[in-house]
Parts: structure tokens; C-alpha cells; sequence
């Protein structure tokens, strides 16, 4: 392990000058703001330092439970119980070398019961990150990062506990449509009898079809396949309003639709972010994928782009309800940018990267405006809509802000990330060190960093008290790798050996090492 104290004192210590954003919306596009100190920062290591505060408090106060509470020092089990923020953390801490960090939650991964827990399973978020974390581990375990595993069998245990958490939960799937029920309780084998939503039901396909090509075990993929197969030929005909853009919530008995609303948006996003993956990972079988991700991002560009009446240089994607368009938008449909820019890579296709490109000065724009400079939860642009008391970041910075929290999101400086790596721009690292740097200013306390009430407010307001698992699995990863090259699980468009996941865990592509 390698630390630098110096790196260590300036994460915590930036100058104020030097790295302030500015206080008041902004009119016309920022000066170039300089973001380093008078010493060279070593950016990487600097974030590994956050890394690795963050891990010493969760390991101090709150493992093997599932996040750390950093301002009382306790915790909490919003995941089951089964130390979501270590198995969330494995993959970042294997790329950036933390070797003790890497074998204190391998030693953990095979005492984890996943047939046990008090509280409602959602499959998808177990899915993106239990599931996804242990995979991508097994993956960079067996491949380029196995000199991390002190003991060998710790490795061939994260793909024994994947089998033992994809069996608990498969039942999942027993529907008469084949749509799974996303909320389960694993004591009685019951499930929550609620609709299941389209992110839900189409962020499987990645992490169960990875399982069953590295165990030769079909059904795995086969039940993802299954459940995708009825958001690839939506019916009711009207829950697609235009072509690729799809609905919602899903019946599970019946698999149709029961809305027409949705966007690149909570709810519906990494289902759209799944489709062009998908080909990324295998092109020969998922070739469809690649085509209803076309039909979405053409679109999304003719129906969805949206420039505010105050600020026209800047463009964002709107959200939708049968086909009237929503000018409202969230931190979490900021990935899209980096979506439609991979697309682009991978397809050949400019005009999509041009677009992404666009999205992501978009996004950029509700960070810089801020009074903390981190961009709200939930953001509008709708000229006849602008709150009360917000007429003025309106007329400057073409959003108003429609809720206020930061939950320690990491879209932003995902789309930064791939702006980057199509790009080699590095303004884009610029910037995620902007957004690094007023993020560790804003959030950080006690034993670690927790999201905050109003962005909009000197030091974000008050703290929530919670530091999310993704912190570790997204926010850290994204910031480091930016600032680093030539690892080969990089992005980096056509002939990309790996592939992340929602919850940025990379996965060997089929084919290419990656056993099929």
C-alpha cells in the first residue's frame, strides 16, 4: 500500500482560494478556474486517501453491517445485513491496489449468509451490487489483479457465493409472465406483490448472464433473457410512445406495461444503459440489444433534447408522460452522457458522442451553479414552472432546483469519465477533480462522508448522517480511474475487453477471456 502524507494533508486542507467555486449563478460559461494548490497534488492518490478514510471508518463503526452513520459513528443494514459497502468496495479497492483492504473483505465474502435476512430483499440492488461486486472481483481476481488474493481459494469463494445468491433468489422469477417480483422475503419465500418497474426488471441481464457464462449453468441468463424479452416488444402498443422510449411499471402476472411515462430517469434509466452494454459484452448474441438501444437514443435526441429559455448553449434530456415532455430531470439521468457517448464509440456514430458531449456540459452547468458547487438531486427547466424565490438561478443558470439533497452520487463524474476516455480532453479530469474536491469540502465529517440536505447551502446544509455503499463502488472509482491510464479495464469504446455494471464493476466481455 501506497500513501502519501502530503496527499493526505492537501485533501483536507485545499486552499479555499484556490479551489472555491463561485458563490452566485453564473451567466455566460465559467472562466477556466485553476483547481490545484501551489504544491502538484497526486489527484489518484488523493482520492485513494478518501478511499481509505472512508473504509477505516466503516471498518472501525460499522462492519460487517451494510453502511457507516460517519457523524454518530454507528450504522445501519439498508441492505440486508450482508456488508453491502465491503462487497460494494472490492472491485475499487483491487483497482487501486489496496491490497490489505482487498483481503480483509475477501476473508469476509464466504461467512456472508445470503439465505438469511430479517428484512425485504429488492433484487435489483442486490443484484447491481452483491451480485455484481463478487463477479467483477472473481473476474479482476482471476485475470490481471490476482497477485491481490493472499489466499487463492478466497477467489473461487466470490463465484461459490455468486451461485449461492443467484439460487436465493431465483425464485424470484417463478411468475406466470416470467417478469420477477423485485421486493422478496427469503425466510417464507414470499415476494412483495407490487408491480415491478423497468430499471428493475431490465438491470439483470448483465450480472445473471455474466453467472452463467463463467459456471456453464444457462438458467441464469436464461430467466434475465426471459423478463427482458417483454421490454424489447412492449405491450400495450401506447406504452411506447416513441420508438425505444418505454413505460414504467410492468404487471408481473401479464408482462404488459401500465403506464407511459418514464425518461432516462430513476425508475427506467440503467435499463436503457443495460441495452448497448449488452453488446459491448457479447455483439454476437445480443445484437438487438444494440438496436433497441438505437431506436431509444434516436429518439430521445428528436423528441427528449431540451435547451432552457435562459441559457440555449446548454441542452438536457427531458423525462416524458405518454408524449407530453417533462423539463425536469435528476442527478442520476446524468449518466446519460457517458451513455450515449459509449454508444457512440462502440456504433461509430459522432453524432451520438456529439450529443453525449453535450449532455455532460449540461450536467456540468447544475454543478457549477450551486452554491457548493454539486449539482441537486432533481432539477426543472420549464420557464411556466420556475418556483418562487428561484426566478434569479433561473434567468443565470437555465434550471431551477426542484430538490435540493446530494446522496453522494457518482453520475456526473461517470459521464466526466467517458467524456474523457473517447475524448483524451483533460478538461474532463478537470473537472472530476473539481467535482472531487468541493464533494470532500461538503460531505466529509466524522468517520467518513455523508450525503447533505441542500446543495444550495453553505456546506450543503445539514448532514444526512449516511454514507452510501456507492460512495465506494462508483464516486471513488470514477474519481480515481479518471486520473489514471493504461489499466486494461479502462473504457474505452470498440474492442473494449471489460464492462461495468450499473454499480461501475467491470466485467471480462464475453469472448475475450471471458468464459462463454
Amino acid at each position: 500500500m501506497r500513501r502519501s502524507s502530503s496527499s493526505l494533508l492537501l485533501l483536507f486542507f485545499l486552499p479555499p482560494l484556490a479551489l472555491a467555486l463561485p458563490h452566485t449563478p453564473q451567466t455566460t460559461a465559467p472562466e477556466k478556474r485553476q483547481y490545484e494548490s501551489p504544491v502538484t497534488i497526486d489527484r489518484a492518490q488523493a482520492v485513494i486517501d478518501a478511499f481509505r478514510l472512508s473504509w477505516d471508518g466503516y471498518y472501525k463503526y460499522a462492519f460487517p453491517h451494510d453502511e457507516l452513520h460517519p457523524v454518530s459513528n454507528t450504522f445501519s443494514d439498508s441492505r440486508n445485513g450482508w456488508g453491502a459497502s465491503a462487497v460494494d468496495a472490492l472491485s475499487t479497492a483491487l483497482v487501486m491496489r489496496q491490497k490489505d483492504v482487498v483481503n480483509q473483505i475477501l476473508e469476509y465474502i464466504p461467512t456472508i449468509d445470503y439465505t438469511t435476512t430479517a428484512t425485504e430483499v429488492s433484487l435489483f440492488e442486490t443484484t447491481i451490487r452483491y451480485l455484481g461486486g463478487m463477479i467483477s472481483g472473481y473476474d479482476l481476481l482471476s485475470g490481471p489483479l490476482a497477485d491481490l488474493a493472499e489466499n487463492k481459494s478466497n477467489i473461487a469463494a466470490l463465484l461459490t457465493q455468486s451461485i449461492n445468491l443467484a439460487n436465493t433468489l431465483s425464485y424470484a422469477f417463478d411468475t406466470p409472465s416470467g417478469i420477477p417480483y423485485n421486493g422478496l422475503y427469503l425466510p417464507t419465500r414470499s415476494v412483495n406483490p407490487s408491480p415491478n418497474g423497468l430499471a428493475t426488471t431490465g438491470t439483470l441481464i448483465l450480472e445473471w448472464t455474466r453467472l452463467s457464462d463463467l459456471t456453464g449453468n444457462a438458467t441464469y441468463a436464461f430467466l434475465a433473457i426471459l423478463a427482458e424479452s417483454y421490454l424489447l416488444a412492449p405491450a400495450p402498443k401506447w406504452s411506447e410512445p416513441w420508438p425505444g422510449l418505454l413505460g414504467t411499471n410492468i404487471d408481473v402476472a401479464t408482462g404488459d406495461f401500465l403506464d407511459a411515462e418514464g425518461g432516462w430517469v430513476g425508475g427506467a434509466d440503467s435499463f436503457y444503459e443495460y441495452l448497448i452494454k449488452m453488446y459491448i459484452y457479447d455483439p454476437e448474441r445480443y445484437a438487438l440489444l444494440r438496436d433497441r438501444w438505437i431506436l431509444a437514443a434516436d429518439s430521445s435526441m428528436e423528441y427528449l433534447a431540451s435547451k432552457p429559455l435562459t441559457r440555449p448553449d446548454l441542452a438536457f434530456i427531458a423525462a416524458y408522460n405518454n408524449r407530453t415532455v417533462v423539463k425536469e430531470s435528476q442527478h442520476l439521468a446524468c449518466f446519460s452522457g457517458g451513455n450515449f457517448i459509449l454508444g457512440g464509440q462502440v456504433l461509430g456514430r459522432q453524432d451520438y458522442i456529439d450529443f453525449g458531449l453535450a449532455l455532460v456540459e449540461g450536467c456540468r452547468a447544475t454543478y457549477t451553479s450551486t452554491v457548493t458547487g454539486i449539482g441537486p438531486e432533481i432539477f426543472g427547466w420549464d420557464a411556466d414552472k420556475v418556483p418562487a424565490g428561484q426566478e434569479s438561478m433561473f434567468n443565470a443558470s437555465g434550471f431551477y432546483i426542484l430538490n435540493s439533497g446530494y446522496q453522494l452520487r457518482p453520475e456526473v463524474i461517470e459521464s466526466y469519465y467517458y467524456a474523457y476516455r473517447a475524448t483524451s480532453d483533460r478538461k474532463y479530469q478537470d473537472w472530476a477533480w473539481e467535482a472531487f474536491v468541493v464533494i470532500n469540502q461538503t460531505t466529509r465529517v466524522g468517520s467518513g462522508f455523508s450525503s447533505v440536505r441542500d446543495v444550495n447551502k453553505v456546506g450543503g446544509g445539514s448532514k444526512s448522517n449516511f454514507m452510501e455503499s456507492f460512495w465506494f463502488a462508483e464516486v471513488l472509482k470514477y474519481s480515481y480511474l479518471i486520473q489514471t491510464e493504461g489499466e486494461e479495464w479502462q473504457v474505452g469504446g470498440k474492442g473494449d475487453g471489460w464492462v461495468w455494471n450499473t454499480e461501475a464493476h467491470p466485467f471480462k466481455v464475453a469472448g475475450k477471456g471471458g468464459r462463454r
